[in-house]
């Protein structure tokens, strides 16, 4: 999992005497690596974006021909791992990452947010958000998962301790929440959104609704709705997940935000997930997220590249798939202890710890 990481002042490399956190030094060593390539965004939009719409044609083909449903539900598999690539794509567009130009960056994060359901203006707001907040938990609400403290919710009423039992269900927090999200909530701008929110997410479901309309009058509602909903349903459970992981683990990081620090938050409160070659390429990098929470912009086509020749973000430790899954089972912030814990710890150190208001 990650482990605080120290800086000297320059170079990156060998120990100091008081080593001391040195962003200035750290984006000076990855500011090459945040160059958008027009030839590398279109060969990741060839690999990905036909061999999407292959299989969108060839689902359409066994629905239209009356083959097993089955067929079109195992093509929705792999589907579904495309369209999370293409969500990353998406996710470098909102950082003017993709391409050099930002009307380039633009237009294609509108075309693969209608794919998404996703407005992409609307979405971009709220994630810059989710950067410039990531771990400061005076700052929590936007763009993040709910993560409430152990006295906090040792504090809460009966009531609002079960909706967030409930919410940090696996079930709900992976099944029905990702798939409200993209399907619902994602239909209304963000509160405090501005024009150009509103607007993105006005034009995104009139498009939306224009391709439902289109496919209603040519391959059949019933029809276009047997193929999509399993698909955004795969891709939307697992972009939550990646989600997660990348901020949900047991050392991961919290403070108030008069000890918040940027370079922290990403290199401390951002896993490196070592995923398999195939599951890092179809998730386009992102388990790299400590080096994206540390610069934005470095496109997911450099991530990789940029860990093997800068030695100081290596020394982040890897997330692995075995020891993410005890995630599911971490719910509250330790204040004290400095970490996520399980809501059954707190139920047993409960009369240990008592707080103020619990001694009448």
């Amino acid at each position: 999992m990650p482990q605080p990481v120290t800086f000297c002042e320059m170079p990156l490399t060998g120990d100091c005497a008081n080593p001391q956190p040195n962003r200035q030094a750290l984006i000076q060593a990855v500011a090459k690596y945040a160059q958008a390539d027009y030839l590398k965004a279109t060969w990741q939009i060839s690999n990905t974006l036909i061999p999407y719409l292959g299989l969108w044609a060839l689902m359409i083909y066994f629905i239209v021909q009356g083959y097993s449903y089955w067929l079109v539900l195992l093509l929705a598999i792999p589907a579904s791992a495309l369209l999370v690539r293409i969500f990353i794509f998406f996710h470098d567009c909102c950082h003017s990452a993709f391409f050099p130009s930002r009307i380039a960056n633009r237009i294609f994060g509108y075309i693969t947010g209608i794919m998404l359901f996703t407005p992409f203006e609307n979405w971009q707001y709220t994630h810059v958000v989710h950067h410039a907040t990531s771990g400061d938990l005076d700052l929590r609400g936007t763009g993040d998962i709910w993560t409430m403290t152990v006295e906090e919710y040792l504090a809460s009423s009966t009531l609002k301790r079960l909706g967030y039992r409930l919410f940090r269900s696996p079930l709900v927090l992976f099944g029905i929440i990702p798939i409200t999200l993209f399907l619902v909530v994602q239909r209304f701008a963000n509160t405090g959104a501005g024009k150009r929110e509103r607007r993105s997410v006005l034009l995104t479901n009139a498009a939306i609704a224009a391709i439902i309309a289109v496919m209603g009058f040519t391959l059949g509602l019933q029809n276009y709705l047997l193929i999509q909903l399993p698909i955004i349903l795969l891709a939307a459970s697992a972009g939550m997940w990646l989600f997660y992981v990348q901020h949900q683990y047991e050392d991961a990081y919290w403070v108030r935000h008069a000890n918040w620090d940027l370079t922290k938050s990403g290199l401390e409160g951002s896993s490196y997930y070592k995923l398999p070659k195939v599951l890092q390429w179809l998730v386009g990098n992102i388990g790299l997220h400590h080096i994206h929470h540390v610069k934005a912009n470095i496109p997911n086509y450099n991530l990789q590249r940029c860990l093997d020749e800068v030695p100081a973000l290596q020394t982040v430790a890897p997330l692995t798939i075995r020891k993410s899954l005890k995630s599911l089972w971490l719910n509250l912030w330790d204040e004290q202890k400095q970490k996520l814990v399980s809501f059954r710890s707190v139920k047993r150190v409960r009369g240990v710890r008592a707080l103020p208001w619990q001694d009448s």
